[in-house]
Formats: structure tokens, C-alpha cells, sequence
């Protein structure tokens, strides 16, 4: 048992981002206090031993409305307290029993050097992922996905992507321009995501090109609903080694306000939960959640909301994990 429990002074450990004892297990700490770390998990660079680790990337210098992802990192952690050491719904179990999780803190970037940041971005990623570990990323502006993709792709080659989102990011630029709405058309064209095997979920605007995904509008969530979407993204995907990008303008405004382009018409956090909760079956090697932007906020409704996606990421590899 922890020591700090058994002191009369202590009866509720905290900061178990800095002091805890070992990277397993849940913790108990109040949710309103301590040092932030995502659900609590250790802040460390080190990464021996590790199932999963944290990262967030605070970078917004690519969208094309609203600034202000930059500190979805620090949002999303925030509301991650909530998720505060009980069982996790709905999951029913404690993923930290299985896993061995940690924060490792935010990409190391430099503000006044944007060419550079889809360098600094791709090689500090294959650092954990070479280290063995499964990296789960905040962003930050859906441009942060496309240097993941690439230095998960040095890992695993070409995967299956599913990807949620208002957008179809299929816009075709030059490889030089650092823009959040192009790079399902680089990784296609590049050959680091199998757009046959790839699927995008609540689109809702248009773009010049589907690249060869197969896309669920957000006024077709209705008609095939939670269950018929789930066997459309098992049928396509199969058994590819699956990376998911979650970009949280897929949730209609009403349940997620603070992003930086926000398209009515989506779907709930109710239906895109249930969704995630029935990808267990595929091989997820990576995953994001982006455009998280707490300004534009409520109540950090938003912020919760994309920390929950995280949670549901966790439960999924927690249950496959023997």
C-alpha cells in the first residue's frame, strides 16, 4: 500500500502525475486538485516497459479558421481528471490494470520555425513508437496527423485509416504547406494509408475528391445507425493494421462547441462513443484526437468529449492486451 495513504495527514494520495509509485494501476486522486497529467498517468520521458503513452501536440499555425488547438493538450487533460480511478464505463474494469500508461508531456516545438514542425513532430513520434510503445496523440490542428502518419507508416507500412470528422481533408497542395485539411490526400498519394481499406465517418462537407475512402456522410449516421455503421467500418478495414484519427468537429457543435471549424448536422458524443466502443476487433497500432480548441468552449464540454474518445482508445487496447 502506498506510504502517503498510511499517514494520518494523508488520507487521499495526489499529484500521482509526479509521485506515484509505479505506471500501473488507477488513481484516486480528487479530481479538482494535483498536478494534470492525462487520467492521472505518470509525467515521464521514460519509456522502458511501457504499453502506451500519452503525448500532446500543441500546434495550431495550420488552420484555415479558428486559432486556439494549441492548448487542446492542456484541455483535454484537464477534463481527463474526471475519469478519476473507478472502473471505466463502459468497460467495466480499470485499464491501468493491464496497461502500463504514461504522459509524455507535449511535442517539443519550436513556434517561429513552422517549416520545421513536420520534422520535429515525425521524429519525436518514432521515438516512442520504435521504443515499443502504442502512442496515442492530442493535437493541436488535424495537420499534426500526417507527420504521426508517416512515422507510424516507417513502423507498420500502409495502413487502414478511420478517420471521424466534418471534413474530408482531401485537398491537394504542395508538400511544403503546412495545412490541416489536407493530408488524407498526401497519405494517399504517398502510399502510407490503404485508401481501399479506409473509411471517414460523419463527413459533411464537400471536397474535389474522395481519394478512394469510402465515406459516411453525417446525414447517413440516421439511416445506418451506431450498428450498421460498426459492421461498414469492420467490412472495410478488416484486418489491416488500423490507425484512427478522431477529429472532434465530427461531433455536432451542440455537444462539442470549442473547435476551430465547426459544421452543424453531426453526430452525437452518444453515437460516436458507441461506435468506438465496437472497434475492438480491429488492429489499432496509433491514434489522435484533434481540434480540440477550449476558448471556444462551454463548460469544457469539448474538452471532456475528446478526453472520453482517449478513454475509449485505452479501453480498446486494455481489452486486447493478454
Amino acid at each position: 500500500m502506498n506510504e502517503m495513504l498510511r499517514h494520518p495527514l494523508r488520507p487521499r494520495e495526489t499529484d500521482n502525475a509526479v509521485f506515484g509509485e509505479d505506471i500501473m494501476h488507477g488513481s484516486h486522486e480528487p479530481m479538482y486538485c494535483g498536478v494534470l497529467s492525462f487520467m492521472r498517468r505518470r509525467l515521464t520521458r521514460n519509456l522502458a516497459g511501457v504499453d502506451v503513452a500519452i503525448w500532446g501536440i500543441p500546434f495550431d499555425a495550420a488552420v484555415s479558421n479558428r486559432p486556439g488547438t494549441r492548448f487542446g493538450p492542456q484541455g483535454v487533460r484537464r477534463a481527463s481528471a474526471m475519469f478519476e480511478g473507478d472502473p471505466q464505463y463502459p468497460f467495466r474494469a480499470d485499464p491501468f490494470a493491464k496497461l502500463a500508461v504514461v504522459d509524455y508531456g507535449d511535442c517539443s516545438l519550436d513556434y517561429g520555425r513552422h517549416d520545421d514542425v513536420p520534422r520535429q513532430i515525425e521524429g519525436q513520434a518514432r521515438e516512442v513508437i520504435d521504443a515499443g510503445a502504442t502512442l496515442l496523440s492530442i493535437g493541436g490542428d488535424h495537420y499534426v496527423t500526417w507527420p504521426l502518419l508517416k512515422a507510424h507508416a516507417k513502423k507498420h507500412g500502409p495502413m487502414a485509416l478511420v478517420q471521424f470528422d466534418a471534413h474530408q481533408d482531401t485537398w491537394f497542395d504542395e508538400e511544403a504547406r503546412i495545412d490541416h485539411g489536407s493530408f488524407v490526400a498526401r497519405a494517399v498519394r504517398e502510399g502510407i494509408i490503404l485508401p481501399e481499406r479506409s473509411i471517414q465517418i460523419g463527413i459533411r462537407t464537400h471536397a474535389p475528391d474522395t481519394c478512394g475512402l469510402d465515406i459516411v456522410h453525417g446525414e447517413d449516421v440516421a439511416d445506418l445507425g451506431v450498428t450498421g455503421i460498426v459492421e461498414r467500418i469492420k467490412a472495410r478495414v478488416g484486418d489491416a493494421k488500423t490507425y484512427l484519427t478522431f477529429d472532434i468537429d465530427c461531433l455536432d457543435p451542440a455537444y462539442a462547441p470549442g473547435t476551430g471549424t465547426p459544421v452543424v448536422g453531426g453526430l452525437s458524443s452518444r453515437e460516436a462513443l458507441a461506435i468506438l466502443r465496437n472497434l475492438g476487433s480491429l488492429d489499432i497500432v496509433g491514434g489522435d484526437v484533434v481540434e480540440v480548441a477550449p476558448a471556444y468552449d462551454h463548460a469544457d464540454i469539448t474538452s471532456l468529449a475528446g478526453a472520453t474518445v482517449m478513454q475509449h482508445y485505452l479501453g480498446l487496447l486494455a481489452e486486447k492486451k493478454i
